[in-house]
């Protein structure tokens, strides 16, 4: 572990926090900047020109490419060959990379894309915030690392890095467009030595290693039929299985270095809380003030803080929830129409199915789900109390909308 040393303090914005990292831990970045990710394309390009060594001390080289689709593909190449390669990216940038990514999940390999998470062009385009780009890259087999402020944009993306080496599972680092992207807030900078000591070479020789190269050839993005797709789709289970662990493993192993603990759902409010909102991203952070208020007030509430949305842990998800519980609000920054209910939602009702099915816990809590914050909407305190005040009623709103009127 690097020698205790005087924390450095800066002032940066989320983006400058979760690039700097992507770029100490990196020798390739593709680029092509998109609204409100471009900062963290633009600070790469501007640090490798001003001869700025990541910490195996070696300058990254960072490539303009001519859209997210080139981007994408390049970062695919690049960690064939055995690269430690990071993009950046939101909205439409990212669903131009999803093809490629399949593939990049799909075949094992590290890497992490941070994405300053933004809306999607429907009924109109819009520039600002919420979780409609990476819910929409769910699928693809990438790990979901949530950060809600710009301190946790660093850490996470360090953690996010370090895991991916372990697990060969690639990661969304994500972190709300404009409201974390753009906040500029006063943080603890990691040193070289301590990104150092989050990195384990012999994981990036064992990356290198795989590499495609003519001296050891290998047979590798095969066309399969149906004798063996089926079969060798599976094979990625255990990866995934074993991924939470690895991440909490680097949290802790991270908290041991800088003694900032977290954990994939972390809990806050009253030990006996009954009516609990699970939330990620900017959004928890109001949350979790509201809950801290309320339950100094004598009322039974708290707050689940949502880090590590894919692989979504079941277990992890049971040790943060109070046994207590009995009525859930979740609060989903996206919408997904026809569905019955948004993706956290789905997920954390699935998760209360399989928790009574293994006898984990005996019955099911009341769970409600809700949309806000689209596209940046306002989400004030007075909105999470109102929340609360809904799941306290007899019969709470199954589906709701909070902060417009709906």
């Amino acid at each position: 572990m690097p020698k205790h040393q005087k924390d450095k303090w800066i002032m940066v914005d989320g983006n400058e926090a979760a690039a700097y990292i992507a770029y100490k831990t990196s020798e390739i970045c593709p680029i092509y900047p998109i609204t409100p990710s471009s900062t963290m394309a633009e600070l790469a390009d501007e640090w490798a020109a001003q001869n700025i060594p990541n910490i195996f001390g070696e300058v990254p080289q960072v490539i303009s490419l001519q859209s997210e689709g080139g981007a994408a593909g390049t970062l695919h190449g690049s960690l064939q060959v055995g690269s430690l390669a990071t993009t950046f990216t939101a909205s439409q940038g990212l669903m131009l990379m999803l093809p490629n990514m399949y593939k990049i999940a799909g075949e094992l390999t590290p890497c992490v894309i941070h994405v300053a998470a933004r809306s999607l062009a429907t009924q109109g385009l819009s520039i600002f915030g919420d979780h409609q780009d990476v819910m929409a890259a769910r699928t693809t087999g990438f790990a979901q690392l949530c950060s809600r402020n710009v301190q946790e944009a660093h850490d996470m993306a360090m953690i996010a890095h370090s895991t991916t080496l372990k697990a060969r599972i690639p990661f969304i680092h994500f972190f709300d467009g404009f409201r974390t992207s753009h906040e500029v807030a006063k943080i603890k900078q990691l040193s070289d030595a301590q990104i150092s000591h989050m990195i384990n070479p012999e994981l990036v020789r064992w990356h290198r290693e795989r590499g495609l190269n003519p001296e050891n050839p290998v047979m590798r993005g095969t066309a399969q039929n149906p004798d063996t797709y089926f079969q060798s789709r599976e094979t990625v289970n255990r990866f995934y299985e074993a991924t939470p662990d690895l991440v909490q493993q680097d949290m802790d192993k991270f908290a041991a270095m800088t003694g900032r603990s977290y954990k994939l759902f972390d809990y806050y409010g009253a030990k006996d809380a009954e009516n609990v909102i699970i939330i990620m991203g900017s959004g928890s952070t109001v949350v979790q003030e509201v809950a801290e208020y309320l339950s100094q007030k004598g009322q039974k509430v708290g707050v689940i803080v949502v880090r590590l949305y894919r692989p979504f842990s079941v277990q992890h998800f049971h040790l943060a929830l109070p046994k207590s519980v009995k009525k859930i609000a979740v609060l989903d920054r996206t919408k997904e129409p026809g569905s019955t209910g948004e993706p956290l939602y789905q997920d954390i009702t699935a998760a209360f199915s399989e928790l009574v099915m293994d006898k984990k816990r005996t019955s099911y809590p009341f769970i409600i789900g809700g949309r806000y914050g689209l596209s940046s909407k306002e989400f004030t305190p007075a909105m999470a109390k109102a929340v609360f005040e809904e799941l306290n009623k007899k019969s709470p709103q199954k589906s709701f909308t909070v902060g417009i009127h709906d």
